[in-house]
């Protein structure tokens, strides 16, 4: 009796335990496609906004003032836009890997419970 309970109780850890390991490489692979998003963006952003104030800081004039002023307001659409679109991303990645974890928690659920039945089963015919 004490050897089922032992192989029953290595067998749920072991279990547990790949389970774990797979949880944890989709949650690390979902945690580097999003920061890949980010820095991308980010990188992007900075480039522009660094490109905006090198034509800015050679501005002497108010008319210069003038023809900057919609180059200002047009960096600042795209860079709200860009980091909403970034984010929308980010949400499908995030969506997609919890989407993955809980088919993971669905399965490991599915197969103690089939295991559980068939001890189950094996009792019940051992004890008839």
């Amino acid at each position: 009796m004490y050897e089922q309970i032992n192989s029953q109780v290595l067998a749920f850890s072991k279990s547990f335990a790949d389970n774990a390991m797979k949880a944890h490489s989709l949650a690390v692979e979902g945690f580097e496609r999003i920061t890949a998003l980010q820095l991308k963006t980010l990188e992007n952003r900075v480039s522009a906004t660094v490109e905006f104030f090198s034509e800015a800081a050679e501005v002497r004039d108010f008319d210069g003032v003038k023809t900057m002023w919609p180059k200002g307001v047009n960096l600042v659409k795209e860079t709200s836009e860009k980091f909403y679109a970034n984010g929308q991303e980010v949400f499908g990645v995030s969506l997609k890997t919890s989407e993955a974890l809980s088919q993971l928690a669905k399965g490991s659920i599915e197969a103690a419970n089939d295991n559980f039945t068939k001890t189950v089963n094996v009792a019940k015919k051992a004890a008839k």
